[in-house]
């Protein structure tokens, strides 16, 4: 059987065609686009920023971190190209370096997928949670219960959606992409035109807020970067171009492609509508004593009747945040399984009847579930439970990590490395090493105590407070390194062949 272009690329790097490959080159871009969801991150991790830092974290850390960000981001483009596979960075990792290498890659990227889903489903539930109390005037309660509830709730239908509609995710990625442009859209337009009156321009852009606990002499150098895990995690997940890459026609340009535009577009609405939370946050003392919550910008602004309405706008949109966030987690699973890393790899690495790796994701969606169980408990006085931010960071710093890795290896092959079609050309060595260096840098920061209660010794210190993502990517670092050592460098080779040559299939 001839290939197409396509399939004989992915031939020319070892798999057979098993996906179904019906994405365009906008669903692409789309899956992206809606995982970094500006109605998302925007909104749930809005109070990180507002409490570390104030204004200043959001109007100058947004674009001072984006565009870190989107050097990332062209510095993984230049890669997909090169390599359009479903394992992406792992399949990158171990095939620029040795097997270790794609070894450490995949696991940090499979467990920051699963973290981001965890921390995208359960800020849905939150968001669900209240916009549902409102809705019923109080008669739902918006307990931690019933956010863990609506948690679970959300996984199961986010795991029936992927197992049951293929094609349907692809059109629900395009409507998803317009759900998040018109949604954003209308927010800004009635955070502008509805309030009263409106924040001066020397509020938002010079403002300061330190409501983290900490002291003031510590608030530029560690204080204010806690306020970028608003940034950083927002624009996060546009791996997922990768991961279905074996699914979209023409990848080796359209998922390049639609990996840095995510990055960019999200970049651009993302700032304007944190702009008009701002611009809106005329009750700051309220904002404060909300510790932060953007839902208190809209309370106290806007009529109920439109509050209620952004809420609903961002529920929405953090629904397809999430779905999406499935299919690239369980892409990631399944590539990983192809090649033997994962236990019980048959299992996970099996596609259906409709080429749909359909364990892989029910596995990925209990382990999300799992992660996420401390969220049943907050410290009294916090509205959003420390266990959620924790979550958060390990997202991040398992992704980021996971980025950090092929990069370098990139920067280490230099002339050798064979680009495809969209290249870099000799501006990889200088975006490169902007990467690395500011991917090592926030990997530091996102694993400190996110407050004084969270540090040990502390007074005041309670176990509910802790950041646990430190525990939990060093356990997991601690493990598969010891996993590594004692067997898994006697057996794991890094990619599996499953195709014999270049022309037809096996």
């Amino acid at each position: 059987m001839t290939l197409d272009e396509d399939s004989r690329r992915l031939a020319e790097l070892g798999y057979k065609q098993e996906l179904s490959r019906t994405w365009s080159g906008f669903s692409n871009f789309a899956i992206s686009f809606s995982i970094i969801s500006i109605l998302a991150g925007c909104f749930t991790t809005f109070g990180q920023a507002w409490n570390n830092g104030g204004p200043i974290a959001i109007s100058w850390g947004w674009p001072l971190i984006s565009m870190f960000i989107l050097i990332i981001g062209f510095c993984m483009s230049e890669l997909v190209s090169a390599y359009p596979t479903a394992g992406g960075i792992y399949w990158w990792a171990a095939t620029m370096g040795k097997p270790i290498h794609g070894w450490f890659t995949g696991w940090l990227n499979l467990i920051g997928l699963i973290a981001v889903t965890a921390s995208v489903d359960y800020g849905c539930a939150t968001f669900l949670n209240i916009t549902l109390n409102r809705l019923t005037g109080g008669a739902w309660e918006s307990t931690l219960t019933n956010a863990f509830l609506l948690f679970v709730i959300i996984l199961v239908l986010h795991a029936l959606i992927n197992i049951f509609s293929h094609r349907l995710i692809s059109m629900l990625q395009n409507v998803s992409v317009w759900w998040h442009v018109a949604g954003a859209a209308i927010v800004v337009a009635i955070l502008v035109f509805a309030p009263s009156e409106h924040q001066t321009i020397g509020f938002v852009f010079t403002e300061t807020i330190n409501n983290s606990g900490f002291s003031d002499s510590s608030f530029w150098f560690y204080v204010l970067p806690l306020g970028f895990l608003l940034t950083q995690y927002t624009i996060t997940g546009f791996d997922a171009c990768a991961h279905v890459s074996e699914e979209t026609q023409g990848a080796a340009t359209t998922a390049a492609r639609g990996l840095w535009q995510s990055i960019f577009y999200s970049a651009i609405g993302g700032w304007i509508l944190l702009l008009a939370f701002l611009f809106a946050a005329t009750n700051v003392d309220e904002i404060n004593k909300q510790f932060g919550f953007v839902g208190a910008i809209f309370d106290t602004a806007l009529p109920a009747s439109l509050a209620t309405a952004i809420f609903a706008i961002s529920t929405i949109g953090q629904f397809f945040c999430g779905m999406s966030c499935v299919t690239s987690m369980s892409r990631m699973t399944y590539a990983f399984s192809r090649d033997g890393a994962v236990p019980g790899w048959r299992m996970w690495s099996k596609v259906d009847r409709n080429r749909t790796p359909v364990n892989a994701i029910i596995a990925g969606c209990v382990a999300a579930g799992l992660i996420t169980l401390p969220a049943l408990y907050a410290p009294a006085g916090v509205g959003t439970p420390i266990a959620f931010y924790a979550v958060v960071s390990i997202a991040v710093i398992g992704l980021y990590l996971a980025f950090l890795i092929p990069i370098y290896l990139r920067l280490r092959m230099g002339d050798n490395f064979r680009p495809g079609p969209w290249t870099l050309g000799a501006k990889y060595k200088v975006l490169g090493w902007i990467a690395v260096i500011e991917i090592a840098i926030i990997s530091v920061y996102f694993i400190m105590p996110l407050s004084p209660a969270g540090v040990p010794g502390n007074p005041d210190f309670t176990w509910t407070a802790v950041n646990y993502a430190p525990l939990a990517v060093g356990g997991v670092l601690i493990g598969i390194a010891l996993w590594w050592t004692l067997s898994a460098r006697k057996w794991f080779t890094g990619p599996r062949r499953n195709v014999e040559d270049e022309t037809t299939l096996v």
